[in-house]
């Protein structure tokens, strides 16, 4: 009986010894890289499975690449033109033993000879050149590009073809990609790396495998990839964190079996002496999350180290350190529900940091929501999104800083000199197409629900970015709770028909942008209780003006300064496309892709004329953007001195009036 008992105890604890060696294995490879956190397969030392790098400012890399996204199969890398990087230097890329250069690439190629293998395109390098302001390049010869011409999943046979050109230079590569209305277009400097796992599939419960065949080699060996299942969370792999249920992914079970494996290992170490090892380590080990991390904290990092390892995780402290503890001279301005300041970390220039107000549940799953869904989506026009911090019951966001501040603050000249009307159809139209992007070009759509003047920013050079997802919805999850009563979007924005059946779609983002328009023509406060009791809101007084062909009443004197014939026809097309938006049955309404159209077709036509006229839209953006860089400048050499508040968009003066 004795021995019976023997036997079966060391058979118990042989089996739990290998699994704490199979977990060690894990543990072993680092998946930390300064404030950011990747998830398995992805790891910054030799004991993960796909090596990554760590920079010495804390950015993620892939053989010295920045690493702009992850997605479920492939990783999306920065790789800026080059015109002297050798061609072998594309080899890197084009085959490894865990990744590979997809077939969606092209690579651009330099000093290649015509006399053998034939590119699939050759471009004269004197316009590339200009058009990159690459002169160190030269004017002379061509570029080539080499792509699989098949539905290959791989490149390599492309760069084979290089290889046989005897091409001496590796310029860029160029990828597949949607442009703002959906159509198809190139994406430059940009590469798509698929990954995979070497051997059978080795997938979790509840996730699917994805059998991948592996390039350069005769048969394509054996690799695959691991999801989990709808409704699951997590990596997917047996040896990483495995998938667990979406609603009962919270601290008690965050990033895999680790405290799951510490109970067991204490309930065998509790009879057997020779356990007391892995019972320190495992005290020692829980000891450390609970009391380094807070189970807020360790939730989200967990989560959106599954939706992005580009977004950063920022300590409480270091958030203080960059506003100087949330200074009133920080401060560039408060909403409804946060206030932003200016900051700078060790490793960054000025960055926009929202503190949100009064953080409870909600606000946690509205930061979780906007993490998810900017980190998701890439476009020129959409705020780029740095971090956050989940910490000492603060929920805070880190954006890239907009040194121009809001559309709004320009069209109340709170900012700047105020906006020449080609500037606002230019700002109109570039904003336009970014939420053509939110709607056509992302599966499934999203609809931002929050679409205002003072959430359009503006870069140095007066070019708009869209911002403030906290709203946001894909178009899935509106369909399955299209009934809301909870408050959406800013008083005077939010389409009318919300008010009779609570659903908002795409056209409730048309109206609210209808709303944007009437206001860049106009300058008027969106909601105005100082105007006459039935020209309060703004889309109702502008609409009552353009049906009755008084648009020129409405328009902002400052327009007027330099009204000539082409500038009214401009002001009266897009005042009717306003009026469009703004129809009160959702049905009635353009789609985004239709109005963002027509704004670049005005635009373009407003460009040429202001061109011809010697006033420029570029010459406005340069002398805007040569002010706000001294601003930026000075603002960096003395980040402890006062700076230049920028004002509330949602103070309401004592006149009454409501802003944005």
């Amino acid at each position: 009986m004795i021995s019976a008992r023997q036997n079966l105890f060391f058979l118990i604890f042989s089996f739990e010894l290998a699994l704490f060696c199979a977990s060690q294995r894990v543990f072993g490879c680092n998946n930390t890289c300064g404030s950011t956190t990747v998830s398995f397969p992805f790891g910054f030392s030799d004991d993960c499975p796909i090596p990554l790098n760590c920079s010495a400012t804390g950015e993620v890399q892939l053989r010295g690449y920045r690493i702009i996204n992850f997605t479920s199969g492939a990783i999306i890398l920065d790789v800026p033109p080059a015109c002297n990087r050798p061609a072998a230097a594309a080899n890197e890329l084009i085959w490894n033993r865990n990744y590979a250069m997809t077939s969606s690439n092209a690579l651009f190629m330099l000093g290649c000879s015509r006399t053998t293998a034939s590119p699939a395109c050759s471009i004269s390098t004197e316009i590339v050149s200009r058009r990159l302001n690459l002169s160190r390049c030269g004017l002379s010869g061509d570029i080539s590009c080499f792509s699989s011409g098949k539905l290959e999943e791989f490149l390599a046979p492309a760069y084979s073809r290089a290889v046989a050109a005897d091409c001496q230079f590796f310029f860029e590569p160029v990828r597949d990609g949607r442009d703002a209305l959906g159509q198809p277009s190139l994406v430059f400097s940009s590469a798509e790396i698929g990954w995979w796992l070497n051997g059978e599939c080795r997938c979790a419960a509840n996730a699917e495998c994805e059998h991948v065949a592996v390039p350069g080699t005769a048969s394509g060996s054996a690799g695959f990839r691991c999801s989990c299942n709808e409704g699951f969370v997590g990596d997917g792999f047996a040896d990483g964190a495995g998938c667990m249920k979406a609603e009962k992914f919270s601290a008690s079970n965050v990033c895999g079996d680790r405290s799951k494996l510490g109970v067991l290992l204490g309930g065998v170490a509790a009879g057997a002496s020779l356990l007391l090892v892995l019972v320190l380590f495992c005290h020692r080990l829980r000891r450390y999350l609970s009391t380094t991390i807070s189970k807020e904290e360790q939730t989200a990092k967990c989560l959106i180290s599954q939706t992005s390892s580009a977004v950063s995780i920022y300590s409480h402290r270091d958030v203080e350190r960059a506003t100087s503890n949330f200074s009133d001279a920080s401060k560039l301005g408060a909403g409804a529900y946060a206030t932003v300041y200016i900051g700078k970390f060790p490793n960054t220039g000025l960055v926009a940091i929202k503190r949100l107000r009064h953080p409870d549940n909600d606000h946690f799953e509205r930061v979780i929501n906007e993490v998810k869904l900017i980190s998701s989506v890439s476009h020129p026009n959409l705020v780029h999104l740095l971090g956050c911090c989940i910490d000492g019951g603060e929920h805070i966001l880190v954006y890239e800083f907009m040194p121009n501040g809001t559309l709004s603050q320009h069209l109340r000249r709170e900012r700047g000199d105020g906006l020449s009307w080609p500037a606002r159809v230019s700002i109109a139209a570039d904003t336009a197409k970014a939420i053509v992007y939110l709607h056509t070009a992302v599966q499934p759509p999203i609809y931002h629900r929050d679409i205002k003047s003072s959430n359009i920013l503006l870069d140095y050079d007066l070019r708009p970015k869209l911002a403030d997802f906290g709203l946001s919805r894909t178009g899935i999850m509106a369909e399955l709770s299209h009934i809301s009563t909870a408050p959406q979007g800013t008083p005077g924005y939010v389409d009318p028909q919300y008010h009779q059946n609570f659903h908002l779609s795409d056209r409730s983002d048309v109206y609210s942008f209808g709303v944007v328009l009437v206001e860049m023509m106009t300058a008027m406060k969106v909601v105005d209780f100082c105007r006459a009791p039935g020209e309060v809101n703004l889309a109702s007084l502008a609409s009552e003006a353009i049906r009755k062909g008084m648009v020129e009443d409405i328009v902002d004197p400052f327009i007027k300064e330099k009204w000539d014939g082409r500038t009214k026809a401009s002001v009266q097309r897009v005042a009717e496309l306003a009026f469009r938006c703004l129809a009160f049955h959702s049905d009635a309404r353009p789609a985004m892709a239709e109005v963002a159209g027509e704004l670049e077709r005005i635009s373009k036509e407003e460009f040429c004329s202001s061109d011809q006229s010697g006033s420029t839209l570029g010459e406005e953006r340069q002398e805007e953007s040569n002010s706000t860089r001294l601003m930026e400048k000075s603002l960096v050499a003395s980040s402890d001195s006062a700076q230049n508040q920028w004002p509330s968009e949602h103070s309401c003066s004592s006149n009454g009036s409501s802003g944005n």
